[in-house]
């Protein structure tokens, strides 16, 4: 099973591509990276880059679902909004491609990857690369490996919360 893993942004989008066995449930980074837009550009633009991206991932790997990180509503609403857009526009590229769509908070993936709902980024980089065997992270091209290792992360929950409920959330 191919899992796309989504941390929506309007300046960067993190993503990742997990391999799960079904057989002995390991699990296989294939890839991961960032999609960024350039801040100079209006936010139309910003947001069919981010599609036009998407749906080029979506093409190149064929995943069987996609995981997106839930949003939330912190003290800075503006952020929110632009994240919401996003969120939109990922929703819309998965649901146009038929690819099965399932969502997590943030707190619950970090919560499901470290016991620690508050666990900070490095936590998370660590628990990530433990879970898929990798030494370290190669750094995008554009963007940063925190979005990147969220996407993952997200992905990584998905099957957790699977082999643990086996059902959607």
């Amino acid at each position: 099973m191919l899992i796309l893993g989504i941390d929506p942004g309007t300046a960067t989008t993190g993503w990742g591509v997990l391999r799960t066995s079904e057989i002995n449930g390991t699990l296989e980074a294939l890839d991961y990276g960032c999609i960024s837009t350039p801040p100079e550009k209006p936010m139309t633009e910003r947001l069919l880059i981010l599609r036009n991206e998407l749906q080029q991932l979506i093409n190149r790997f064929s995943p069987d679902c996609a995981i997106v990180e839930q949003l939330f509503f912190g003290a800075n609403s503006r952020t929110a909004m632009t994240v919401g857009q996003a969120r939109g526009v990922v929703m819309v590229t998965i649901a146009e491609n038929n690819i099965s769509f399932f969502e997590y908070q943030g707190l619950a993936v970090k919560q499901t990857l470290t016991g620690y709902g508050r666990a900070d980024k490095k936590q998370m980089q660590t628990a990530v690369k433990e879970r898929l065997n990798i030494k370290e992270f190669v750094k995008p091209k554009s963007g940063y490996i925190d979005d990147a290792a969220d996407a993952l992360a997200i992905a990584i929950c998905h099957v957790i919360k699977g082999k643990l409920s086996n059902t959607e959330s």
